[in-house]
């Protein structure tokens, strides 16, 4: 396929794991368009992802998207060289809906689908922003649904998970924090925010799977659920005893702890495998405390630290073209159009197969 072009192949990107409906277009690391149509003001009344609602969404979006995605880039659907699409992991439906309209797409226009990870797509986006990949660098990927930590020597073909959250993931913490002090859904964003009003020091709440015990095994993991039950404890004795919840010293202290086990797992990851960068994406690396500790700690350690804009830390399109032009550039066997998705695609798999 490159061979026809004097120029990187022209990669369509679809993004339908949730709520999002992303469509972009990358060819080679050059992000020529980047849209987002999002329903979380349609769930936002619920508390949380309805996942009929989504499918619907995306449904009602996919279009109106796509078309603004190849105006903006001053490209015609001929052009597109592949399409990639989000296969997993995610919502049933609304993967679905991504998959479906991936198949028609690279069908109709004759060329080849691609069927990639969404998570290994929050590291991948980042070569968009901040250029080439150093030979080696540990991606910590961080949402509402994940936690992981990932050692890379190629985005496309070597990718080694070296831990993974075994119940909340740090994002899902928050929003359920959130629920737990009364802040509108979603709770990340507004649990931050009051965060940066508070004491970080007012609680000590635990570091999940930090002890040396629970490090033997568990070097890598990440536990939230604890730390979540913490806070639901002092929140219950405040309003048992008729006190006022002190909730931004609860969300600032709430919000160092998973800041910190974040940054100090991934650093003695840094030492132990001698690597000298860390990329870090996902919604929750958009948290300002995440940000600023581990651009300190890092920095002291002489570790570089990459992290995307905010814009490109939530679900999108870029993502998944960027990762999908990866595939390519790799030289990776296109998916066959009898794929499925895979709500629970493990870090294994790049690519999905029939």
């Amino acid at each position: 396929m490159a061979a026809a072009h004097d120029h990187p192949p022209l990669v369509l990107g679809i993004e339908t794991s949730c709520d999002e409906t992303g469509i972009a277009l990358v060819r080679g690391q050059e992000l020529l368009t980047d849209v987002t149509a999002s329903s979380m003001d349609e769930h936002s009344r619920f508390g949380g992802i309805v996942p009929e609602v989504a499918s619907r969404a995306h449904l009602e979006a996919f279009g109106p998207t796509l078309s603004a995605a190849v105006e903006r880039a001053g490209v015609g659907l001929g052009d597109i060289d592949a399409v990639a699409v989000t296969s997993g992991p995610g919502l049933v439906g609304s993967l679905t809906v991504g998959v479906a309209a991936a198949k028609s797409l690279a069908l109709a226009l004759g060329v080849p689908l691609y069927g990639v990870n969404h998570i290994l797509g929050h590291v991948a986006v980042d070569v968009l922003v901040d250029g080439p990949f150093p030979e080696e660098f540990l991606g910590l990927v961080v949402s509402g649904g994940h936690s992981s930590l990932l050692h890379v020597r190629d985005i496309a073909t070597d990718v080694v998970e070296l831990g993974q959250t075994l119940d909340d993931a740090a994002g899902e913490a928050f929003d359920k924090v959130g629920r737990l002090l009364g802040l509108p859904y979603p709770g990340g964003p507004h649990v931050d925010k009051l965060a940066q009003q508070g004491d970080p020091a007012a609680f000590a709440f635990p570091r999940g799977l930090s002890r040396p015990k629970d490090m033997a095994a568990h070097a890598y993991d990440f536990s939230f659920s604890g730390l979540k039950t913490a806070v639901a404890r002092v929140v219950e004795g405040f309003t048992d005893r008729g006190e006022e919840v002190p909730a931004a010293d609860v969300a600032a202290s709430f919000s160092e702890a998973v800041a910190d086990v974040l940054v100090t797992k991934t650093l003695a990851a840094c030492e132990r495998h001698d690597v000298g960068c860390v990329v870090i994406g996902g919604g929750f690396s958009a948290n300002s405390r995440l940000r600023e500790l581990a651009a300190q700690r890092f920095g002291e350690a002489g570790i570089d630290v990459r992290i995307p804009p905010i814009r490109y830390c939530t679900d999108n399109g870029a993502m998944i073209a960027a990762l999908g032009s990866a595939v390519v550039a790799a030289g990776l066997p296109a998916s066959e159009f009898d794929i499925t998705i895979d709500s629970q695609m493990p870090l294994t798999r790049v690519l999905a197969t029939a």
